[in-house]
């Protein structure tokens, strides 16, 4: 496979170039930027910065300014101050990558987060530049993904290569839905990157949604809120390395990333450090920039071998539907289910809103016939929604509309068919079954 890293490699020589080490002196720091003159190093690359008592911190460098380079710590700078020497660390861009990275949990840097040895695959790659495919070579999205979530599986039909989003506020089963997700999902290989969640929800997601079964045939990239936003940025291209390293060998990789607000709260972190402007919400362009990016890089492999299926949470802040994450998301992904506050408080779980979720492939994948059922009981759980409140206080008069009397007569049975147990999973043929009798009814 080819050795992205070697590029890297060669620019490191050339801007250090021959004789002695050259070292820089740390001249600022401000907020979380710290200001370095006397060495030069390209974009990405990681610098240690050797300060007072033997303190040593890694940053890397993320942006510049005529001779001075912009860096963000990767820990806490303390015992770092003026004058302290920066040096650049060879091959820091570069990551290792094999099989020994199954049933591992590790950070953005591939070191072990689970108390094990540190993976060593044969494979090293440029963490920056990734795997990226040519649109023009990508195979067709024509298989049916079977996810083992009765509403996803029957009325937003996902294919092997969609991307698709999980969008919600807080405290409405993402999480849990995500797990159901990891657990039925019928794939080759799991990755999953927590990005920027609560640390103790990591091992939580390991020990109670994974299992050692389901850790067996999956890699965990982890970074807390807790960490630096480069480590989360970091975290975020090594999911999709793995991914795209796993795909690359014609496996059907799923890739779960929670969360794609986090990682965009990490760049938006960055962005405003080097002096981006501030535009939507104080997001900068950057963010704008990175999200597709990561997105695009998932999908089918080259010629149909390997698949990459794609599903991010996305966090809806104060439940704004229209919040410009939540926007570029929907634009950039290949369809969306939507979550409830609603339903959660109802204790209707997963809390799936058929209003506003859409699968954009399911008209492709599905039959005539499965499409038309589908889209029967989507129109009927709409119309239902809203006339709702017409029906509760009795002003609603039965025939006034056939359509409406047939969403009242099966509300309750489709309520029941979206309702689904954590635990219990049901495969797409029968899900298939159960909605085609549930509309003749």
């Amino acid at each position: 496979m080819l050795d992205f890293g070697a590029e890297v490699d060669r620019s490191l020589a050339q801007v250090r170039g021959a004789g002695p080490e050259r070292l820089g002196t740390l001249v600022r720091l401000v907020g979380l930027r710290l200001e370095a003159r006397g060495i030069l190093a390209p974009l990405g690359s990681v610098c240690e910065i050797l300060g007072l008592e033997g303190a040593r911190i890694e940053a890397e460098v993320v942006g510049f300014a005529d001779k001075t380079l912009y860096l963000m710590p990767m820990t806490e700078p303390l015992g770092i101050g003026p004058g302290a020497s920066v040096r650049v660390v060879p091959n820091s861009s570069l990551v290792s990558l094999g099989p020994e990275l199954l049933g591992r949990v590790i950070d953005g840097r591939g070191e072990p987060l689970d108390g094990l040895p540190k993976p060593r695959g044969e494979t090293r790659l440029s963490l920056s530049v990734g795997l990226p495919v040519n649109p023009m070579e990508r195979g067709p999205i024509n298989k049916i993904l079977d996810v083992g979530v009765k509403a996803m599986n029957g009325l937003l039909t996902m294919g092997r290569g969609q991307r698709i989003g999980l969008i919600a506020g807080s405290g409405v089963g993402k999480s849990v839905l995500l797990g159901m997700l990891t657990k039925f999902t019928k794939a080759d290989i799991v990755v999953i990157g927590l990005i920027g969640e609560r640390g103790r929800e990591v091992q939580a997601f390991i020990a109670e949604t994974l299992g050692k079964e389901g850790l067996a045939k999956s890699v965990v990239v982890a970074a807390p809120a807790n960490v630096s936003p480069v480590l989360r940025l970091k975290a975020a291209n090594m999911t999709h390395l793995i991914a795209e390293y796993y795909r690359d060998q014609g496996k059907d990789v799923l890739m779960l990333v929670d969360s794609l607000t986090r990682v965009a709260h990490a760049q938006r972190e960055i962005g405003l450090a080097v002096g981006e402007p501030p535009t939507a919400k104080g997001y900068p362009p950057s963010v704008f920039a990175l999200l597709p990016n990561l997105i695009e890089r998932a999908g089918v492999g080259r010629n149909g071998r390997g698949s990459i299926t794609a599903i991010y949470t996305v966090l809806a802040e104060g439940d704004d539907a229209n919040d410009p994450i939540v926007d570029i998301a929907r634009a950039s992904l290949d369809g969306q289910v939507m979550l409830s506050r609603k339903l959660a408080d109802a204790a209707h779980y997963p809390a799936i809103d058929l209003t506003g979720s859409i699968s954009r492939l399911a008209q492709a994948l599905l039959t005539p016939e499965d499409l038309k059922v589908a889209n029967r009981f989507r129109r009927l759980w709409s119309l239902y929604q809203q006339n709702v409140d017409l029906i509760q206080v009795g002003a609603y008069v039965k025939g006034s509309n056939p359509e409406l009397d047939d969403a009242i007569r099966l509300r309750p049975a489709m309520e029941n068919f979206l309702r689904q147990d954590w635990q219990v999973g049901q495969n797409e043929a029968q899900t298939r079954q159960d909605v085609r009798a549930l509309m003749a009814a």
